[in-house]
């Protein structure tokens, strides 16, 4: 990477050398999991411990050990590759079916949302003396929550598919799409440029719609068919290195067209959010966004100066609360205008009061045309980082806020109509379900007859054309691979009644069993073995069976027992104890 300053630093006498990189990382990665650990404990979210990561490490002293000063490049450069993650996610994880769902909560909500605290937050950058383009900049900056926090705290607590939780999803996207917009609208703000500023708009969104229609074309003729052929080799490095690249591939485009490389990323993962390949490749990058994210975290907290906040410490409780305050009461009453009840529309409004992670992003991009005073640049930043932290804490007091309203008549108890009736994707929604491991015979069977009982089922299968087939005709299917944690989540593994594995590889279901375990204990599993040795090593393991060889003898011998017709014979009988003598 460009600007890397790769000395050498001694850590002992001399003779023991240690990279600058390796040393802070060392320290980023420890620290991280031992506040990790303690935050865990106290039900706060991990991003929470990343900042404080962060912190500790610029404010302790403990930087000397690097010779770079707050992380010096290479945490930036990382932090950079965090956001680029970020951002392909977040195209991957766009939905225009679910968009359509929650068209009202996106487009008017979150329109409505992000104009009224755009108007007051840059009114009172206004007030306070601040030019106009960062009137601009910090009003729209302040509009944005963590969507992060937001929808990791709706897992944690499994309110996920809650009316609250979509409506803060659908209010969320509106504002992630807009950050992009925004991206491109940067430079003109800025810097002007010859011409009428309505053009310059005009030619930057122009240029940006462009490179969106264009980074789709390629992945219609381009991309697709390279992971049809990806995907038909069946290797697992090759699918995770073909996915990395194309982020990185379609992100470097975008930035290399004066765009940005959020945007490209972004783009890449629009163009796969389709596709039947969307699921896999979300399992595939999930980890490493996690890492990268983390990262960037923890480089914000490098960032913050506790030296400067502790001589304005009351102004920063101040701002923070006026931040939570005004944001939570924006999203509320917004939400109430929109004929959503109570406690849904109170759980959305603490799930998005805070500032978020693409507040620091665009302060950060802001920064490089026009640099801000760094106490207000400290402010910023630790009034996000507080911000998030206490969204967590309250999403769990909402529950007692309701009854309190409730209790004094400030607040309904009914429930709205289109609270009922809120539609969801069908693998998001799907519970109590069947979810089927395989698609060869024995699965397509299994299937069929579970369908013909009126049994939700999901197949996870790694066949493309068959996932494919199977999506055309309404099924809901993955294209993942069952060993794998985050292809487990998608496919709703906590709330289903049974697991089957209809394929006899039995290494590969001995891996996806503690996984299945971990997150439902209770499921049903089954799985099938060729061999008697692979049937004790599954029964270990607390899977209900299908012996191959035992099942394929008992037909064998019904069978040919069958085929003398005597009547002196008892053939079912016969077929048990010789099968189960010989097994």
């Amino acid at each position: 990477m460009m600007g890397m300053n790769f000395d050498w630093i001694p850590l002992a006498s001399g003779a023991t050398h240690v990279s600058p990189l390796f040393v802070l990382l060392t320290l980023v990665l420890v620290l991280a999991v031992l506040l990790s650990l303690i935050l865990i404990r106290a039900r706060q979210s991990l991003l929470v411990g990343y900042l404080l990561c962060g912190v500790l490490i610029g404010n302790s002293g403990l930087t000397w050990l690097t010779g770079a000063d707050h992380g010096g490049p290479v945490i930036r450069e990382l932090a950079e590759i965090g956001v680029v993650l970020l951002m392909f996610t977040l195209g991957i994880e766009f939905s225009l079916t679910e968009l359509r769902h929650l068209w009202r909560s996106a487009l008017i909500g979150g329109g409505l949302q992000v104009a009224i605290t755009s108007l007051l937050a840059g009114g009172l950058a206004a007030a306070l003396g601040f030019p106009a383009v960062d009137c601009i900049v910090l009003g729209f900056a302040m509009a944005l929550s963590s969507t992060a926090v937001a929808m990791k705290s709706f897992q944690d607590s499994g309110q996920q598919n809650s009316p609250g939780a979509r409506a803060a999803l659908g209010i969320a996207l509106f504002q992630d799409i807009l950050v992009i917009v925004f991206f491109l609208l940067l430079p003109i703000l800025y810097q002007g440029g010859s011409g009428n500023l309505a053009t310059n708009l005009g030619g930057a969104l122009l240029k940006g719609l462009l490179f969106l229609v264009g980074a789709g074309l390629l992945g219609r003729f381009g991309i697709t068919p390279l992971l049809h052929a990806v995907a038909a080799t069946r290797s697992r490095e090759l699918f995770t290195l073909t996915v990395v690249g194309l982020c990185a591939g379609v992100a470097c485009a975008g930035g290399a067209l004066d765009l940005s490389l959020a945007l490209g990323a972004f783009a890449a993962g629009l163009v796969v959010s389709e596709s039947i390949y969307s699921h896999r490749i979300l399992a595939e990058i999930l980890p490493f966004k996690d890492l990268f994210l983390a990262i960037f975290f923890i480089s914000v907290g490098l960032l913050i100066d506790l030296r400067v906040i502790a001589d304005q410490w009351l102004l920063v409780l101040a701002g923070s609360a006026l931040i939570l305050t005004l944001k939570g009461a924006v999203v509320f009453f917004v939400l109430k205008a929109l004929k959503l009840s109570g406690r849904p529309s109170l759980l959305a409004a603490a799930a998005l009061s805070s500032t978020g992670e693409f507040t620091l992003v665009l302060i950060g991009k802001a920064s490089g045309f026009r640099p801000l005073e760094p106490a207000t640049e400290q402010m910023l930043l630790v009034c996000t980082a507080l911000t998030m932290a206490v969204v967590p804490t309250l999403m769990r007091s909402v529950p007692r806020i309701a009854k309190w309203l409730e209790g004094k008549g400030l607040m309904s108890i009914r429930r709205s109509a289109t609270e009922q009736s809120a539609p969801s994707g069908l693998i998001k929604k799907i519970s109590d379900h069947a979810v089927i491991c395989g698609y060869g015979p024995v699965g397509r069977a299994l299937n069929e007859a579970l369908t013909r009982c009126g049994v939700d089922t999901l197949v996870m299968e790694m066949n493309a054309e068959t996932v494919r087939h199977l999506k055309a005709q309404g099924q809901a299917v993955l294209f993942a691979d069952a060993t794998h944690v985050e292809a487990l989540d998608l496919a709703g593994i906590g709330r289903a009644r049974l697991v089957a594995f209809t394929f006899p590889a039995v290494n590969a279901t001995c891996a996806a069993v503690p996984l299945v375990r971990e997150r439902n204990p209770d499921v049903l599993i089954f799985g099938r073995a060729k061999y008697h040795a692979e049937v004790e090593r599954l029964r270990e393991l607390g899977v209900r069976v299908i012996h191959d060889e035992r099942e394929t003898a008992v037909a064998m011998v019904q069978a040919a027992v069958s085929t003398y017709e005597r009547n002196d014979i008892d053939a079912e009988q016969i077929v048990r104890d010789v099968v189960d003598e010989r097994a």
